[in-house]
């Protein structure tokens, strides 16, 4: 089992009961008020609860246990106990919005519907994944993926997504998938850009041999600082001098064109904030960091 060096937060513990209302709000007065599907281990509670009537503040908790077992192996017990207090609070705050009376009048517009199950789902499962918890299911698998693959939580949800979607055509019409797919690509977009937060630098690793014309290039043309990085080739064993520099995303193309002017065999490597920080990072101290290299 991997062991966690981190401390538990009482701070991570409310923020995770935020995220997890937040995503239990859209899932009741969006996705299952205007018959939307959803993906993961929801999406199957949604497809349980019209075939069986099972209620999905149940489900949650009894599909969730195999994965748990899973998640103790591989996430530790920081992320566990998280996880576990994730998953209460979804099943929770699923039954406590079934009991209030109130509604969200989109006049039944399925594209608003999918915007606002997208926007709010996934602002709520981003806060979750931000202070280190998950709300269960297939979120279990994509932080194990993000974790040990590097594999952004977006993406691996979204695959998950399409396999439980499909299983979903069971009860909801074509027309309605298609407007639950545009839910599931806009969440897994905000989930992102809430992890990643408004600051979007890039860490980019260059190697080549020509790496003092590439960086004074990068000096003078992008107005950046840059630093060399040491290095030995693994198989060659010969000494390798890499290229370290951060930049906006708007200046990656400029950096292409750069790299490519003085060595088109270059070895170019882009890194996110989140693939930057490391594991017992902050997000504020990471950009310290970037912006100081």
């Amino acid at each position: 089992m991997v062991q966690s060096n981190e401390r538990i937060h009482f701070k991570n513990f409310i923020m995770i009961a935020v995220g997890s209302s937040l995503y239990a709000f859209g899932l009741v007065m969006i996705n299952i008020a205007n018959n939307l599907a959803e993906g993961g281990v929801t999406g199957i509670t949604l497809i349980l609860r019209y075939w069986f009537s099972i209620d999905p503040a149940i489900s949650t908790i009894l599909l969730n246990v195999p994965l748990v077992i899973i998640g103790y192996r591989y996430l530790g017990k920081t992320a566990l106990a998280y996880t576990v207090f994730g998953i209460f609070s979804l099943s929770f705050f699923i039954w406590l919005w079934q009991q209030i009376d109130f509604s969200v009048n989109i006049d039944h517009d399925l594209f608003l519907a999918g915007i606002l199950a997208g926007l709010i789902g996934g602002s709520g499962s981003g806060i979750v994944y931000r202070f280190g918890g998950t709300t269960g299911g297939t979120d279990i698998v994509a932080r194990i993926f993000e974790k040990h693959r590097g594999v952004a939580m977006g993406k691996t949800l979204l695959t998950f997504d399409c396999v439980v979607l499909t299983l979903s055509l069971s009860y909801v019409s074509l027309r309605k998938m298609m407007y639950t797919l545009l839910a599931s690509y806009v969440y897994s977009k905000v989930v992102n850009f809430t992890l990643e937060g408004a600051y979007a630098a890039r860490g980019v690793i260059i190697i080549s041999n020509h790496h003092q014309e590439i960086a004074k290039d990068i000096i003078n043309d992008l107005k950046r600082g840059v630093s060399y990085l040491q290095a030995t080739g693994a198989y060659s064993q010969e000494p390798i001098q890499a290229i370290y520099c951060v930049i906006s995303p708007n200046e990656l193309m400029d950096l292409k064109h750069i790299v490519a002017r003085h060595d088109s065999h270059a070895f170019v490597s882009i890194l996110s904030v989140n693939e930057v920080i490391g594991e017992g990072f902050s997000y504020d101290v990471a950009k310290k960091k970037l912006l100081h290299l």
